[in-house]
């Protein structure tokens, strides 16, 4: 019995080795030029990526800037004008200055 079953077995590795040629991948070679431009591929996109980010937050950052440059400007005349608004009324609730009294008594 176990005659007959022997043809069939080489029959199997022939065809299994076969089969193994046609879908077995490409060459070490090959195989490693294909990683390589892949992994090539993926840093330069990793890289256009990066620098497509980097321009966008530098142009939203100097837009941050400038709104807040002209906050400053705006806001710089009203805080100006509450400041001396507030000498006056101190300077009208004081009345004129005079010289400071001192501590020291006559001796």
């Amino acid at each position: 019995m176990a005659e007959s079953k022997l043809p069939y077995f080489f029959l199997g590795v022939g065809v299994g080795a076969a089969v193994a040629v046609l879908f077995a991948p490409v060459a070490g070679e090959a195989l490693r030029d294909e990683l390589r431009d892949r992994a090539n591929e993926g840093r330069d996109m990793v890289r256009r990526r990066g620098a497509e980010l980097g321009e966008r937050v530098r142009t939203r950052a100097s837009d941050l800037v400038d709104r807040g440059r002209e906050a400053v400007e705006t806001h710089r005349g009203d805080l100006e004008s509450a400041l001396e608004a507030g000498r006056r009324a101190y300077r009208d609730a004081t009345g004129p200055q005079t010289e400071p009294p001192t501590d020291s008594a006559p001796v």
